[in-house]
């Protein structure tokens, strides 16, 4: 039976974390993704023991990110903070090209050298790491991974503890897309699998992601192609949309599901 979990990103405008896992609990829900930010927003101790009361267990940790001095310093801690939280993988942000720079050849390897070392890092605490490509639009001031293809021979090239985010927003597009799903599932390195909608028109690159079934992505099939390349876990809601934040939380996580049950099969549990 498939399940849902959501990224606190979906609602996190209107219910800090606290709340958020109150409301995923209140309709049956089990799995969360969280972002560190918002952790401290309520305090550590206050999200651990909303997490433990509420009996959930967390997917995604976001973020190690971007690779600039001010984050890469706090990055042991972070990964330290992501397995006290029990997260199945920590998610990698490399960010884009730096101020004047142009040179992306020499960016992306800048970035896939770090990551190797934050993978060190990670399997000395026991964490997993999660590279998510973006859609290419964002390389410039978001990420230097801009393929579910870099992202598998990266993830080749290291070896163990480290995987890949589908996330169907930024990868819709590919016509490698089912050849690389399947490449990661063969390999184990399938951590997650995002759903939202591409909108036509999109007013911001960013932070106008449609809900599910509003946009031109065909979800079930991608849904399919994770299926028959090995994935078992959960569908994860995350939409970063300035609509979607503006609106009841409650109401956003109630449409959510009904989508998800729609589009993906009466069969979820929820």
């Amino acid at each position: 039976m498939t399940s849902i979990a959501f990224n606190h990103a979906t609602v996190r405008d209107q219910a800090d974390m606290v709340t958020f896992l109150r409301l995923c609990a209140e309709r049956g829900l089990n799995t969360v993704s969280i972002w560190g930010d918002e952790i401290a927003k309520v305090g550590e101790e206050n999200a651990l023991r909303a997490l433990c009361d509420h009996r959930m267990n967390v997917l995604g940790y976001n973020r190690i990110g971007p690779f600039v001095p001010e984050y890469l310093d706090r990055a042991e801690a972070e990964l330290q903070r992501a397995a006290r939280f029990g997260a199945d993988h920590v998610s990698l942000f490399t960010g884009g090209l730096t101020k004047g720079h142009r040179d992306l050849y020499s960016a992306r390897r800048r970035a896939e050298d770090m990551i190797a070392g934050l993978l060190n890092v990670a399997r000395r605490i026991g964490v997993k790491l999660a590279i998510e490509p973006l859609h290419p639009m964002l390389v410039g001031d978001r990420t230097v991974i801009g393929s579910l293809t870099h992202a598998n021979d990266l993830c080749e090239a290291l070896g163990s503890g480290i995987g890949v985010i589908v996330d169907v927003y930024h990868v819709w597009w590919d016509e490698r897309l089912e050849t690389e799903i399947l490449r990661a599932g063969q390999a184990g390195r399938l951590f997650g699998f995002h759903v939202n909608d591409w909108l036509v028109p999109t007013r911001h690159v960013l932070t106008d992601r449609g809900m599910m079934g509003d946009g031109i992505i065909d979800l079930a099939a991608i849904e399919r192609m994770m299926r028959r390349a090995g994935f078992e876990g959960p569908i994860e809601v995350e939409i970063f949309s300035a609509d979607w934040w503006a609106r009841d939380p409650a109401d956003v996580l109630d449409v959510a599901l009904a989508r998800c049950q729609h589009l993906f099969g009466r069969d979820i549990a929820i």
